[in-house]
């Protein structure tokens, strides 16, 4: 059964599709066009409750957010493909801790500038400089935390690729291409390596080939219907 993944330009669904790449899973995209609101059309909502992307659809079986179906999927197929939940317990252990650290600490802030910074110009909205820089200021200290952890580690559960890198790799990705903040990255040695180690992956590669970011597709749409659409988890 082919998995289906709705939502693929946007950044939480590439974070499923990755994962899918390092399985070796079958799978099939359908488009969701946030900013015409078709994430809101009752077809949409008995997938996806609150309206947001991605969900999958793999037979009878249906499930949203993310980092839950990036973990399922490393679950169901273990033996196939790069293990990505580690071989003990104790790694386990880790990479869900920073799976919890990139949802709770990393992600927050870096998705707030990417509304603000990407999107808000797009949709003639002013930025908040004061609130752009409190985001930036706790990145760099989500970041300083990051690069502690690297220096003794070459990934962030330990010595092996894992869901708690792959799950960085779609925000992330904004700082050095389109919000042009790849410092925050650069400035900071071992973070610096481990991004050019996990961002080389040639399943991110294919991603990135496959999938235009949402932000290039809204260049398309002259008349947008706002921010409230823009939902990813």
């Amino acid at each position: 059964m082919v998995v289906k993944v709705y939502g693929p330009s946007f950044a939480s669904a590439k974070r499923v599709i990755v994962c899918l790449i390092e399985k070796g899973i079958d799978f099939d995209v359908v488009d969701v066009d946030l900013f015409k609101g078709e994430n809101l059309t009752p077809e949409y909502l008995k997938l996806q409750p609150f309206g947001v992307v991605p969900v999958i659809e793999d037979g009878d079986y249906k499930l949203y957010e993310s980092r839950a179906i990036i973990r399922y999927y490393a679950e169901k197929y273990r033996s196939q493909g790069t293990e990505l939940l580690g071989k003990t317990i104790e790694e386990r252990g880790l990479i869900e801790q920073w799976l919890e650290t990139e949802a709770h600490n990393f992600q927050p802030p870096l998705y707030d500038l990417v509304i603000q910074l990407l999107f808000g110009p797009k949709l003639g909205l002013q930025l908040d400089q004061k609130r752009a820089q409190e985001n930036e200021e706790k990145l760099v200290k989500v970041l300083d935390v990051y690069e502690e952890r690297l220096s003794n580690s070459k990934y962030l559960a330990g010595d092996t690729f894992s869901l708690a890198d792959l799950s960085h790799l779609p925000f992330a990705n904004f700082l050095v291409s389109t919000m042009k903040k790849e410092y925050l990255i650069r400035d900071r040695k071992h973070v610096s390596e481990w991004w050019d180690d996990i961002s080389s992956r040639p399943s991110w590669k294919k991603v990135l080939q496959l999938y235009p970011p949402a932000v290039l597709i809204l260049n398309q749409y002259a008349v947008i219907r706002g921010l409230n659409n823009v939902c990813f988890s």
